[in-house]
């Protein structure tokens, strides 16, 4: 009878130690019965900007809160309708910022306020990079007087960043294959690759000169970006 016991105790312990078993079992480890091959590949792509982005406002000043805000509002409405002549769709206006701040003065080191300053500012988004400096001067002469940027970009860089991702594969290989001669060996399989990140840096904005001259226009140079994708990549040697 003791054994009986024994037996179905331990049939039961079997049993339900099968559901674990089974989950462990079906955990793939993909082994490497060569020499593992650890390294990280990078992919580049040179690509033109095709999108500016640039801060474009006004700044007012006046006795009263009311009046500060009003000399922003009819200033804006000139500037969002040059824009609008321009050619600049809505969807690439949007409103950034509006404040509106006391001012102080000092008399006999006695703090006195002495108005207030409205700002009111639009990011636009000038998807035409060779005119957009030409319309900047537009803004200005409509009553812009605070200009910043610009933030140039890559609007689809996907592509692109495809191109980076299939050089990052190559030379990871290439690399792959260096350390394999090196060492004796050859590539068998990559084993594993794993994205790190995409994308592209940017420059850091840079401050707006309007030109005042009769014949020159403010200009915007796109230049060129870099379009990088790193992938970390693992290979079988033998």
């Amino acid at each position: 009878m003791k054994h009986v016991l024994g037996a179905a105790l331990l049939l039961g312990a079997a049993l339900n130690a099968s559901p674990a078993a089974a989950q462990s079992a079906s955990t793939i480890t993909q082994t490497v019965a060569g020499t593992r091959l650890n390294l990280s590949a990078t992919g580049e792509v040179a690509q033109v900007p095709d999108v500016a982005l640039v801060s474009a406002g006004v700044i007012t000043r006046a006795s009263t809160a009311s009046s500060a805000l009003q000399q922003a509002a009819e200033r804006m409405a000139r500037v969002r309708s040059a824009l609008k002549a321009a050619g600049i769709a809505d969807r690439d206006i949007q409103t950034s910022n509006l404040s509106l701040n006391p001012e102080y003065s000092f008399e006999n080191n006695v703090q006195r306020l002495s108005g207030y300053s409205a700002s009111n500012q639009l990011t636009v988004r000038f998807r035409d990079i060779a005119n957009a400096g030409r319309i900047l001067d537009v803004l200005v002469a409509q009553g812009a007087n605070q200009i910043s940027g610009p933030n140039l970009t890559v609007d689809h860089p996907e592509a692109a960043l495809d191109q980076a991702r299939s050089a990052a594969i190559a030379n990871g290989r290439a690399r792959a294959e260096l350390y394999a001669r090196s060492m004796g060996l050859r590539v068998v399989r990559i084993v594993s690759v794993a994205e790190n990140g995409g994308g592209y840096a940017p420059p850091p904005p840079m401050p707006m000169m309007m030109a005042r001259g009769e014949r020159d226009s403010t200009k915007i140079d796109a230049g060129e970006q870099k379009l990088t994708v790193t992938l970390s990549m693992t290979f079988e040697l033998q």
